[in-house]
């Protein structure tokens, strides 16, 4: 495990949240991104509670923010390396972000994420 402060974390998380494309990035209203100290259950580096775009219809509206939870202990314990949290967090960034967009972990995991 490695050691890493809440705010060099949180700033890899806006870095990775930099490298989404602008049109994607555009498509992403009404959600918010936050890193949290401790996951719900062990093993679990990021969490999307929301609606997917592809989920969406006329019914939408005057809806709480969807909510990406990136869990900062967890990427920290099975990361060696400051390398190796830089891009677990990236992988996990986009892993949750593609969610949003309505991508399940099996096609994901198809695609390395």
């Amino acid at each position: 495990m490695i050691e890493m402060s809440r705010e060099a974390f949180e700033d890899l998380v806006g870095e990775a949240l930099d490298t989404v494309p602008a049109e994607l990035a555009a498509q992403m209203r009404n959600v918010v991104v936050v890193v949290e100290d401790d996951a719900p259950e062990r093993g679990l580096l990021g969490l999307y509670q929301g609606v997917p775009l592809t989920e969406r219809g006329d019914w939408y509206g005057a809806v709480l923010p969807d909510h990406i939870s990136i869990y900062r202990q967890e990427i920290l314990r099975i990361c060696d390396t400051e390398e190796q949290v830089v891009e677990e967090v990236r992988i996990t960034v986009i892993h949750e972000i593609a969610h949003h967009f309505g991508i399940d972990d099996r096609r994901l995991h198809d695609l390395g994420y």
